[in-house]
């Protein structure tokens, strides 16, 4: 039997992922085999195993932490939203459907036997298996037949470390209010506190901490700092939307209402001279050396949003002197038309920008696949990627004319439904320094890595600064053996 410990937080965004991952590579330098688990995921990002089964990014994220490889058992549910009410439904791997909010609420319960079934897979695998909630276990219009926070607490029987964003404001009253608002039963599974992204001196909180104990009778496990680990984010509340700042070479990345899969640029962050802008207006495309349109879940919903607020058309002027580059449902737009006989997404026919040779008609089986190789050859001011090695996979409705090769390329416009591509440290390099040379410019000496070594070295960084500000000692004296209902 596998020994258990579960993060939930007192809203979305307080950092479970994040601490999740850390433990995680904490058990594993400390000699134990440890496995993430989330019972139910809503993102846009998402990830194919070697199997071909899809899952959310949050857990690769947290399995790369416990140096282990994903498996679609740490993440048995994914939902992806298509719009403002409902989702695609994907259990174990696969998909089983479009359901509205109400639908799924009704409906969820069934797949607690797959939840289970899922936890036990792991179990064999892990000495200690480290879970993640969703949202607040405090969400009280939700807690019938939950089964992702303390719901799945119940089913394996799992303490609870509870988790609080100060840098919000109002953390005392986030934990204290969670606290309030759970049942008897639900309280005492929380064995500790965590205070996350903490700026400044410790001592001035400690009287808030000292009444933060005295009121919630449960201890604080402890007070973790910002931390500035550039490692992938779960879902659309990433910081990395907000940034505005130009770097010596700007990378423009058109930020769809329904984009997904933005982690395949993260990357490029890795230098310093680069900035990354997620950009929703014409007029903060003018200035940039390369522009990305990224995965969408919605390729013509998203589409049609960039025409009607004149991204389309700025895209296309900006064209005439950057590279435009497409991955996944940006790769589609780039094309001369996109078909929806089936109602895939939202039915009929659309023209895209014309900037590629390529027509798309969406079917209901959805590719997913994982890639590797060498990348065929390509012109433009990119043709230095001619060649190079990359991997990646695919994971997209839609089959596109002429898309034998793994980057479709028309002058300077280019397209590939490979997420990942960008990984490989050579890949990146090369965009980098071509961006340079293009526009004349110097830039840091800062050395790529391969972006798997890369977030080794955070992975690692993250667990020094969690043993630092964690009782360690305290959280493993929490550890319980998981006992499956």
């Amino acid at each position: 039997m596998s020994k258990v410990i579960m993060v939930q937080g007192t809203m979305s965004g307080v950092g479970k992922s994040f601490l999740v991952a850390g433990l995680c590579r904490i058990f594993k330098q400390d000699g134990y085999r440890v496995a993430p688990f989330k019972s139910q995921n809503m993102a846009l990002n998402s990830y194919i195993t070697d199997e071909g089964l899809e899952m959310g990014r949050a857990q690769v994220m947290q399995a790369e932490a416990a140096g282990i490889k994903p498996k679609v058992c740490m993440n048995p549910i994914l939902l992806k939203p298509t719009d403002s009410i409902g989702s695609q439904v994907i259990v174990n791997g696969e998909v089983l459907g479009q359901m509205s909010a109400r639908e799924y609420f009704a409906y969820k319960k069934q797949l607690v036997p797959c939840i289970k079934e899922a936890f036990k897979e792991l179990e064999k695998i892990a000495d200690i298996i480290v879970i993640e909630g969703a949202g607040s276990p405090a969400e009280i219009n939700l807690k019938e037949n939950d089964i992702v926070n303390m719901g799945m607490a119940e089913i394996v029987d799992a303490p609870v470390l509870l988790v609080g964003d100060i840098d919000r404001g109002g953390v005392f009253a986030q934990l204290l209010g969670t606290i309030m608002l759970l049942e008897d039963k639900e309280k005492d599974r929380i064995k500790g506190l965590i205070i996350n992204k903490f700026r400044g001196d410790k001592t001035i909180l400690d009287p808030g901490i000292d009444m933060l104990e005295e009121k919630g009778k449960i201890p604080v496990a402890g007070v973790l700092p910002y931390m500035n680990v550039r490692l992938e984010d779960e879902d659309s509340l990433s910081d990395r939307f907000d940034n505005k700042k130009h770097g010596v070479i700007d990378i423009a990345i058109v930020r769809f209402p329904r984009i997904s899969n933005f982690t395949d640029f993260n990357v490029f962050e890795q230098n310093s001279s680069v900035s990354l802008r997620y950009v929703t207006t014409p007029e903060e495309l003018e200035s940039a050396d390369m522009i990305i349109l990224p995965g969408s879940k919605n390729t013509i919903g998203d589409l049609k949003w960039m025409r009607q607020n004149g991204i389309e058309a700025m895209v296309k002027k900006c064209a005439e002197k950057v590279p435009v580059f497409g991955i996944c449902g940006g790769f589609q737009m780039l094309g001369k038309s996109i078909d929806d006989p089936d109602k895939i997404e939202e039915g009929g026919s659309i023209n895209g920008l014309g900037l590629l040779d390529i027509e798309t008609v969406l079917k209901s089986e959805k590719t997913r696949t994982q890639k590797t190789g060498y990348l065929n050859e390509i012109g433009g001011v990119l043709s230095g990627l001619s060649g190079l090695e990359f991997e990646g996979y695919e994971i997209h409705v839609g089959e596109t004319s002429g898309n034998a090769s793994d980057i479709i390329c028309n002058g300077n416009i280019y397209g590939t439904y490979i997420h990942g591509i960008f990984d490989k440290k050579e890949i990146a390099e090369t965009v980098i320094k071509v961006l340079a040379d293009k526009k004349g410019v110097e830039i840091s000496d800062d050395n790529l890595m391969d972006y798997a070594s890369f977030k080794e070295k955070e992975y690692d960084r993250m667990a020094d600064i969690l043993r630092e500000h964690l009782d360690m000692e305290k959280i493993y004296g929490m550890l319980n053996e998981a006992s499956i209902n």
